[in-house]
């Protein structure tokens, strides 16, 4: 029988759960395997008993009985092809930031970032060009849809991914879009707070504004530039990551983005030689880098969208002008809970006077006790004694 195995945890691994730590380099470890060593003392981290849910730090030992032998069912594993050459060379070209952490490419639209169902090219199939001389292969951390076009992060190594990961979970990384919508709105700086769920009927592939079982959703828009009534080319913030949110949320207040005919319908596209492409890129990505500092890059635009801004009249220079920082609207709950703290201040103040309402302000120093509502005042005449008191001398007479 094997000894039992030791691991020493690498830096790339450091603060993920055990159970995470089996699935990236043990991946033929079951979960059940990995439970049933840590309710018989099996599993140890640092010489103590550890359960799959804990975190495990750089530099901590694991030890583990031998695997089990286990029959395999069903087919192998499938392996990726290798890339062609056009294929590496074309992966590279769409490097726009590179670092020992992260990547940061220029998706083109058209092409998915995952694969599925007859999706045979996609960004996640082309990284094995981008694993240079590092151990493990690059990986996704967010998606755009197929037709989005724009900046997508991606990390190097197993502790950047885990990294980006919290990040993007902590809603501190920011994204910018750039839309071409159709009209122009009425609010030139709003944030639009509706509930998106899938659509029935869809298998999923259409999301859709539901008040009641939706999952909240924030997005902002900024105006621009506009030409006349009838687009507009706006800046998109979305502070929830729900599927197709801008489109939805877009097309939810009466502006589709130009080209989105899933959401839009035959309103969403324009004529005068405006591309029927969609017209939605992801312009900026700025989000913590965990060496320190910042990763803040900017995509070009592709040339149909680049094409129908000219075409308008816009200026790519507007854009840019746009300060990322700004403070957005306030939300609707922030509001909500401005105006409750407003009428709580009202009423105290209110029941203050109706207390203080009876009461004569204090004297001087030296002088009498303040009187009260109910105290005889200067210049008032004294009050007539109750019958039964003391009389006066009697008339004269009697």
């Amino acid at each position: 029988m094997s000894e039992i195995r030791t691991f020493i945890v690498a830096p790339d691994d450091d603060d993920i759960r055990l159970d995470r730590w089996f699935k990236r380099h043990l991946p033929d470890t079951s979960f059940t395997t990995v439970a049933k060593w840590a309710r018989t003392g099996q599993l140890r981290v640092d010489g103590a008993r550890a359960a799959p849910g804990d975190r495990i730090a750089a530099g901590q030992t694991l030890r583990f009985p031998p695997p089990e032998p286990v029959a395999v069912a069903g087919k192998p594993k499938r392996e990726r092809p290798p890339l062609t050459e056009d294929e590496i060379a074309f992966a590279r070209e769409l490097v726009i930031h590179q670092d020992p952490q992260a990547f940061v490419l220029n998706k083109p639209p058209g092409l998915a970032t995952q694969g599925g169902t007859k999706t045979h090219q996609h960004v996640d199939g082309l990284l094995d060009a981008l694993q240079f001389d590092n151990e493990g292969r690059p990986k996704l951390v967010h998606r755009l849809d197929k037709d989005t076009s724009g900046a997508l992060l991606v990390a190097r190594t197993a502790r950047a991914a885990a990294f980006f990961a919290k990040t993007f979970s902590g809603r501190t990384a920011k994204k910018v879009y750039w839309a071409l919508v159709v009209g122009v709105p009425s609010i030139e700086d709003g944030m639009i707070e509706l509930p998106i769920a899938k659509q029935p009927g869809t298998g999923g592939e259409k999301m859709h504004v539901d008040e009641a079982e939706g999952q909240p959703a924030r997005s902002r828009y900024r105006v621009i530039e506009r030409a006349g009534n009838r687009a507009a080319w706006v800046e998109l913030q979305p502070f929830t990551g729900r599927t197709h949110q801008l489109r939805v949320h877009m097309a939810a207040i009466g502006h589709p983005i130009v080209g989105d005919g899933k959401y839009g319908g035959p309103e969403a596209f324009l004529s005068g030689g405006i591309s029927r492409k969609m017209h939605l890129h992801s312009r900026r990505i700025s989000v913590d880098h965990p060496d320190g500092g910042k990763i803040d890059v900017e995509a070009e635009l592709p040339t149909h969208f680049a094409e129908s801004l000219a075409s308008l009249g816009f200026d790519q220079m507007a854009g840019n002008m746009m300060p990322l920082d700004e403070p957005a609207p306030p939300t609707k709950h922030a509001q909500k809970a401005k105006a409750k703290a407003h009428a709580k201040s009202v009423r105290r103040e209110r029941k203050g006077e109706r207390r203080n309402r009876g009461t004569v302000a204090e004297p001087r120093k030296g002088g009498s006790r303040p009187k009260t509502a109910g105290s005889r005042t200067a210049g008032a005449k004294p009050a007539r004694p109750k019958s039964g008191g003391p009389k006066g001398p009697p008339r004269k007479g009697r």
